[in-house]
């Protein structure tokens, strides 16, 4: 059952991941969260996040901000970087991300998530057949409502991480 809520790959960071190779495997859409996943909550886009999409731009990716956010603050994150957006997205359903999907032209196959939440983010991704890249949040300071959820977040990696260590044990055998 924790099972749906396990993300396909966790990072460091979002400005860690390897951009590169998953344009050479194939992805061409990225959707990514905004507040905790690219800057600390209710921050403006800043020199790191402008520089990240101006790359990914380059490289050839669409990018699209989905955020549950209202549109002010999605908005102006949105026309600082260069992507499109969609706010108020209702994550973790999955209509959102099949809205970003077909405004950037992919397909669930083509498309990453990058995100640092599991009951919305990743769960929301997961359901929409998405590849999912769970970062850790870059700043401790959240809403309350999240401080619960990311106590839930801690029991469900907790087995996550056993399982996958499990898997990692039996592969060296």
């Amino acid at each position: 059952m924790l099972e749906t809520f396990y993300p396909d790959h966790e990072a460091e960071s979002t400005y860690g991941l390897a951009y590169e190779s998953f344009y050479e495997k194939g992805f061409r859409g990225i959707i990514f969260d905004i507040d905790n996943t690219l800057v600390p909550h209710g921050a403006p886009a800043d020199k790191a996040a402008v520089e990240l999409f101006a790359r990914l731009h380059e490289m050839g990716f669409e990018t699209l901000l989905l955020s549950n956010n209202k549109e002010p603050r999605v908005k102006s994150f949105a026309e600082s970087v260069g992507a499109e957006y969609i706010f108020r997205a209702g994550k973790p359903g999955k209509a959102g991300y099949q809205k970003a999907m077909e405004r950037m032209g992919t397909v669930p196959e083509t498309t990453l998530f990058v995100g640092d939440q599991l009951f919305t983010d990743v769960w929301g991704a997961k359901k929409a057949g998405i590849v999912t890249y769970l970062v850790k949040p870059i700043h401790p300071r959240e809403e309350i409502q999240i401080v619960l959820k990311r106590r839930l977040e801690w029991i469900v990696l907790f087995f996550y991480h056993r399982r996958a260590a499990k898997a990692e044990k039996k592969r060296g055998r």
